[in-house]
């Protein structure tokens, strides 16, 4: 039975909000599994707890300002939806609820210019790439810097990869067996172009026709999970426009995207561009789950023997349902042996600007996972989210592990190529 949200508070998702909240049965199997719950252990930070804070400010029983610590602490990792025997969409629920509450708050100046600033340069790859330059100068000085801009500073990568800008078309090879649209991504331009081209070769190599729209931006994810929802709107429309319709998917290699994109038939669900959107998140996919589906073309065998640990991203495994097609597509190469880390699905802490806004929890499960990665034993690390390809390089490093951390393509491009994993 659907909650009843006050209509003087609805939301246009009100119903999947109240779907949600009602469906929970408060049993307690998200708590084990819910990052936040695991490294702070209080009630109100599980899963089951937000629900029924947010079920009480909808209510009207509960003053938002009470409720918001606990949301804010949220990580939207999701993995409470694979451990739910009920079948409750938080991911909804914390979605729209923060769609709607976001409006109404009131938050300091800092905070509210580090927002501003995180949603206006991580969107737009030239300008994040312009801001990582200047914070790379201003690096050596974040201890000093004001504490709220001291996680940037010490996310600023030490290097900067070259741009490499994608093409429009990307041909296949040989015999053409299907045709798609790719996904570009914002950060990952900036942080690690080489995916987007690794993409491109596995995709040719099995076969497939790619073309990257030019007029594509950001997805929205990053504002729409942050309760930008209008932001969010304002970046999806222009995806909604930009691609064609002479294509048989709409491809990504960044779970976060992916997630996000699926979201939007829920984001636009009170507006004109309804059906559109929902047409729209239908024909995105995972590029792991395509080739799985198109069955992808044997690679040769590595050179030499490699240990390989798969790390879930939490917007694919657990948003998505995504997690045997990347697995199987490792194990089909040859000398390449899959091994699991433990605590698969807790979150590494990235979770878009989780790491900036919530730093302490963030670097607890950034630790947490890279020690579950190293004690696998594993000689590389590969994974479908350049979030968590960042997250965990950087605590691998700091644990003194040197374990090259790759995208799930860029493990398939070199074994198509017969080039080590570097």
């Amino acid at each position: 039975m659907r909650h009843q949200i006050p209509v003087d508070q609805m939301a246009p998702q009100a119903a999947e909000m109240g779907e949600a909240i009602g469906s929970c049965v408060h049993c307690g199997f998200c708590l084990p599994t819910c990052p936040t719950y695991a490294t702070l252990g209080e009630e109100m930070d599980s899963p089951r707890g937000r629900i029924f804070l947010m079920q009480l400010v909808l209510e009207g029983k509960l003053e938002r300002e009470s409720a918001m610590p606990f949301i804010d602490n949220c990580l939207g990792c999701q993995s409470c939806v694979s451990a739910c025997p009920s079948g409750v969409e938080y991911g909804d629920l914390i979605t729209a609820y923060r769609a709607w509450d976001e409006p109404q708050r009131v938050r300091a100046p800092m905070e509210r210019g580090r927002r501003g600033m995180l949603l206006s340069t991580l969107a737009h790859p030239r300008r994040f790439r312009l801001a990582a330059r200047l914070g790379r100068l201003a690096r050596p000085l974040r201890h000093v810097a004001p504490a709220a801009l001291r996680p940037m500073l010490e996310l600023v990568p030490e290097r900067l990869p070259r741009a490499r800008p994608l093409p429009a078309l990307y041909p296949a090879q040989g015999h053409r067996r299907a045709r798609v649209a790719l996904i570009a991504g914002c950060a990952q331009q900036v942080l690690a172009p080489e995916i987007g081209w690794a993409t491109l070769e596995v995709l040719a190599r099995n076969g497939v026709e790619t073309v990257v729209p030019s007029g594509q931006g950001c997805c929205g994810a990053l504002a729409m999970h942050t309760g930008a929802a209008e932001e969010a709107k304002a970046l999806a429309r222009r995806n909604l426009q930009a691609f064609p319709g002479d294509i048989d998917a709409i491809v990504t290699n960044a779970a976060g995207c992916g997630s996000g994109m699926h979201e939007y038939s829920l984001l636009f669900k009170a507006d004109p561009e309804a059906d559109v959107a929902r047409a729209f998140s239908d024909r995105v996919v995972d590029i792991s789950t395509f080739l799985a589906a198109l069955g992808p073309v044997a690679p040769p065998p590595l050179s030499e023997p490699v240990v390989v640990a798969y790390h879930d991203a939490c917007h694919l495994a657990h948003a998505q349902g995504v997690r045997s097609q990347p697995r199987a597509l490792l194990a089909a190469i040859p000398n390449l042996t899959m091994v699991e880390p433990a605590e698969w699905e807790l979150c590494c802490g990235s979770a878009g600007t989780y790491n900036i806004e919530k730093p302490e929890i963030a670097a607890e499960l950034g630790r947490r996972k890279a020690q579950n990665l190293i004690a696998t034993g594993a000689q590389v690390i590969a994974s479908g989210n350049i979030g968590c390809l960042t997250q965990l390089s950087n605590h691998l490093d700091q644990l003194g592990a040197q374990i090259p951390v790759m995208h799930t393509v860029d493990v398939l491009a070199c074994a198509y190529a017969r080039a080590p994993l570097r």
